[in-house]
């Protein structure tokens, strides 16, 4: 084999590689979003809490926790939700009603996390194309 031959092939292999190396950061950072998600959430009953998930690549969201119904996440994503059939209220808690104030816990959750699942993702990106 070429030179120039291997190093085609590892220029293909790099998607496959990225793919597959960076979906434990993908899971750890979607975990780590929903239990911030969680300590974030006002506990009356604990349902709002217990309804907060992380869907790993390639399972299914909790009904109704997607306008529309349930989605199945993409083998290059992790859908964190907030809300099931029991639940049915996660946005009118985090942006409040008429008659209730804000209780916000999904943005400020998001915004406390974005730049270390960021930079978590990028290191399994780069150490992926490294690696292949």
């Amino acid at each position: 084999m070429s030179v120039q031959t291997q190093r085609l092939s590892r220029l293909n292999a790099i998607p496959k590689a990225v793919r597959k190396a960076v979906q434990p950061a993908l899971v750890q950072s979607g975990n780590e979003l929903a239990q911030r998600m969680k300590a974030l959430a006002p506990e009356d009953t604990g349902a709002l809490k217990d309804s907060i998930t992380a869907t790993r690549p390639g399972q299914s969201t909790p009904p109704y926790s997607q306008p529309g119904g349930s989605r199945i996440a993409a083998e290059n994503k992790v859908l964190v939700t907030a809300g099931n059939t029991d639940v049915r209220y996660p946005h009118l808690v985090e942006y409040g009603t008429a008659h209730a104030a804000a209780q916000p816990f999904f943005w400020p959750a998001f915004r406390l996390s974005r730049k270390k699942i960021a930079n978590r993702i990028k290191r399994a990106v780069k150490k992926a194309v490294r690696e292949a």
